[in-house]
Order: C-alpha cells, then structure tokens, then sequence
C-alpha cells in the first residue's frame, strides 16, 4: 500500500493544542466508560483507550476526572458526526467530530471549508473513495516476524508490508486489538508507533503553490474547532 506517510502526523503538541488533545480523550473515555463500564479490567475498549491517552501523554487526573464523571452520574451528551467535503487541487477531506451542539459545529466546520476556497460536500461523497482500515505500525519488526505473529494468532491481515525498519500491518477495523495481540503475544516489548482504525485514500494527490496554501490553512481552521476528533484526506504532506 504505501500509504503510511499519508497518514502520519506530529505528535508534538503545545499550548492550545495540548488542550484539545486532553478534551478530545476526555470525552471519549467519558463516553466509553458510560456505554461499557469504568472498571478497564472489564471494559476493554476503556483500558486501549486509556493506554491510547497515556501514549500521548494525557496527564492522569484528566483521565481520572472523565471517569469520575460516569462514577458521579453526570450526564452529558455527546454526538459522533462525520462531514466530507473538497479542498481546492483534487483534495478530500473527511472530518469526524464529537459535540453536545450540532448546529454549532457545522457552522465551524463548514466555516473553515468556505474560507480555505473548499466546499463541504454531502454525507457519502468522499468517504467511498476511501478504506476503513485497523492500521498497525510495528518498531524494528521484519515484514517476516509480522507475517508469522498474525499467523500464530490466527489474524487474517489485509497487508503487511515493511518500510524504514518497521512494519505496517493493515486489517478490518473489527480486528485492531486481535492484531496487537498477536504482535505482543509474539514480542512481548513490541513498540508500536501507530495503533489506530483509520481512513486511507484509495489514491493520494500532491499539491503546490495556492492550492497547498488553502488546504494548509483548512487543516490549521479545522484544528482550532475543539468538537473535530479526526481528519483525514488524501494530500502527500
């Protein structure tokens, strides 16, 4: 596939960002712990999350205060909505949000195509031209050791392939936790750079001069709408 660099992004975060960060985990362990439970020993989806935050450096007491909130009974209601829309030069963008005000966040999110020269389209027409994928990246793990953990773990893998030392292991979303399993099983000190389900371009574009100016400041715009958990597009950054 190939498609790795596409989907990579810095880590770094600071200030304002930092903040949206810890808010965007906030709520989804919020809204874990309430539909499957606040023990991670029972709630497996929570305690992935949980590791998820803590990768990132999430500090503990906002994990601890989003749980306490379902342990308290405060009730709060957040809503998942995905809106696709075009950027100019061929790209496609895709954006999923969680938020307790619709009307609020498509008004920021369609702000932010409009002002970046794109256009937010309907439900459907980008997302068809992508793959929902579980995406797995493996630190200093041979396309030969990956191959033979998924077997010995029983998990039928779309694809493997190496690339700079690591391994990238592709599979139905549904399988995200069995393939970690299987690496772990198999190598129990197992880095993984990437563990996540994922939206992948069935083809990628690159883009210069105006049109790379306007998609940068639609990432940048989308960025600093706090409801907006995930973007994913189709441009060689």
């Amino acid at each position: 596939m190939g498609r790795f660099p596409n989907i990579a992004a810095s880590k770094a975060k600071t200030g304002a960002a930092k903040a949206k960060v810890y808010s965007s985990y906030a709520k989804e362990i919020y809204i874990v712990a309430k539909q499957g439970g606040t023990d991670p020993n029972g709630n497996l989806n929570l305690r992935h999350l949980i590791d998820k935050a803590k990768k990132e450096q999430v500090p503990a007491d906002v994990i601890k205060r989003a749980i306490d909130k379902v342990n308290k009974g405060v009730d709060e209601s957040y809503t998942s909505v995905r809106y696709e829309g075009f950027g100019t030069g061929g790209a496609t963008i895709i954006v999923d949000c969680l938020t307790d005000n619709v009307n609020r966040t498509v008004s920021m999110v369609r702000n932010a195509f409009t002002k970046s020269k794109g256009n937010m389209g309907v439900s459907g027409c980008v997302s068809y031209m992508y793959e929902n994928l579980a995406v797995v990246i493996v630190k200093d793990m041979s396309e030969d050791e990956a191959l033979e953990a998924l077997l010995m773990g029983e998990v039928d893998a779309k694809d493997v392939e190496a690339e700079d030392g690591n391994v990238n292991i592709y599979g139905d979303p549904s399988d995200l936790y069995k393939i970690k399993d299987a690496i772990t099983s198999a190598k129990p000190d197992a880095e993984f750079i990437m563990d996540e389900v994922t939206m992948l371009p069935n083809e990628t574009v690159t883009l210069s001069g105006e049109d790379k100016e306007n998609f940068d400041k639609l990432l940048n715009m989308l960025d600093e709408v706090e409801d907006v958990q995930k973007v994913y597009h189709n441009v060689n950054l």
